[in-house]
């Protein structure tokens, strides 16, 4: 009998693995990780939206920059709303490996995030408001089914007669309708792609007034580098690239001259004791315009404040790859927040990003992307916390230099976060399909001093 138990315990073991896992279902897989869904925990809230948990399963254990160690599955409880096609997270909890639960922490402002087609939050959208196949839903399934194959075939019929009377218009010998469908698909693939005209996008802190659409707002004042991606004919590469920057208009004269130009190489800086710099930001609506040579996002209510002097955030923006350096090492991506202050200086905080979890605020700007450059857009009922950009630990590089894009004026003060942050592969292929390239190379250091949080 103890022999009996014994082995009967051995099974147990053996499948309640199986067992606890079996709820989980993959939406998801490329290569380092794979995204997953709980379908057993899909429940409906109070007012009838869906609650749901998911989470991603990473190959390789990162580091936790709160507490130290590592994770592996990050899992989320977020909440959907199917007939507005959109969700919040509520909850998310870190776990070093299957069952070994690292931390939690519950979402204090639970943003409503709108789920664009085709995204990793439409997948997990659709498992989750997906209803539950029964008799009912098959039979309903078979009949839509049966109508869809009656439909194309009368959609064909049509379109062999339709093929058939433009030939005869034409004059010609008209071919069985087989021939005809197959010199018509000839021709539509011979056929030489409709030419899409090159349209220039102007740039962002020219002297000129910017033109806006009646009825929009204005960009916020004195947003400095922000402003200056809409007015010139400039590039990141051929003849109005970087290396011919100084050379368009006599504005842009800084960009050859300068001895403070920016991006640089950091490296060699002086370690000492930085002050802090106080970041007070906090929630705000938002607009995102495609301006020709990034994506944009203005916001306000937000500033930093260092050595005594206050800047208000006016946008922040992106480039791929990092245009700063750190000991010539690249990173995939920078956000630039831009901040000035009333007598007009300027301070850019820079954020780095490398390739790991799927970045929230990120994700939230990717979804409200224009269709259009030059088009604003403003989610009337989502705000945006730009403090989920900044890393925990907020020590930094600090140096004078200027604004990487046109007309490269100095006396802007750089604060260079040291963490980066994350964000996905899924994430960097968007920004890539926008733009494949629009960083200025690193300039001329002329002896300046670096310092750097030690």
């Amino acid at each position: 009998m103890p022999s009996q138990l014994r082995l009967l315990a051995a099974f147990l073991l053996a499948v309640m693995p199986a067992v606890a896992n079996s709820a989980w279902q993959v939406v998801s897989a490329e290569t380092g990780k794979r995204v997953e869904i709980d379908r057993s925990s899909i429940r409906k809230d109070e007012n009838g939206k869906s609650v749901a948990l998911g989470r991603i399963v990473l190959d390789k254990p990162i580091v936790d920059p709160k507490t130290s160690s590592s994770y592996r599955i990050v899992q989320a409880l977020n909440r959907y709303d199917c007939a507005s096609r959109s969700y919040s997270t509520l909850k998310r909890s870190y776990f070093k490996d299957e069952g070994d639960l690292l931390r939690e922490e519950e979402v204090k402002l639970a943003i409503e995030m709108p789920v664009r087609s085709g995204m990793l939050d439409d997948k997990l959208l659709r498992e989750v408001c997906r209803p539950k196949p029964g008799p009912e839903a098959a039979t309903a399934a078979s009949k839509t089914a049966d109508k869809v194959s009656q439909a194309a075939g009368e959609l064909r019929k049509a379109n062999e007669a339709l093929l058939q009377k433009e030939v005869k218009r034409a004059n010609l010998q008209t071919p069985a309708p087989e021939k005809v469908e197959a010199q018509a698909r000839q021709a539509l693939a011979t056929r030489p792609p409709a030419r899409v005209p090159d349209v220039s996008p102007p740039a962002l802190l020219a002297t000129a007034p910017e033109k806006h659409h009646a009825g929009k707002p204005h960009p916020p004042a004195g947003e400095g580098h922000a402003r200056t991606h809409a007015q010139a004919h400039w590039a990141y590469e051929g003849d109005s690239g970087p290396d011919h920057w100084g050379q368009l208009k006599p504005e842009y004269a800084t960009c050859a001259t300068g001895k403070r130009q920016s991006p640089i190489d950091i490296r060699d800086g002086l370690r000492v004791d930085l002050e802090p710099i106080q970041f007070a930001y906090r929630p705000s609506q938002f607009r995102v315009v495609d301006n020709g040579h990034t994506v944009q996002v203005e916001v306000s209510g937000s500033s930093i404040s260092l050595l005594g002097k206050t800047y208000q955030l006016a946008q922040f923006h992106f480039h791929r790859p990092s245009e700063e350096r750190v000991n010539g090492a690249a990173f995939d991506m920078v956000v630039h927040l831009v901040h000035k202050a009333e007598d007009g200086k300027i301070a850019v905080v820079a954020v780095l990003l490398e390739k790991g979890l799927e970045n929230p605020l990120i994700q939230n700007v990717w979804n409200n992307l224009p269709l259009e450059k030059n088009e604003y857009v403003t989610p009337p009922a989502l705000s945006i916390d730009v403090a989920q950009l900044l890393p925990a630990d907020q020590s930094y590089y600090t140096y004078m230099g200027s604004l990487t894009t046109p007309p490269c004026t100095e006396g802007v003060l750089w604060l260079v976060l040291r963490q980066p942050q994350p964000i996905s592969a899924e994430q960097l292929a968007i920004f890539a399909r926008l733009y494949r390239q629009n960083a200025r190379p690193v300039q001329a250091n002329f002896a300046r001093m670096i310092k750097e949080s030690r």
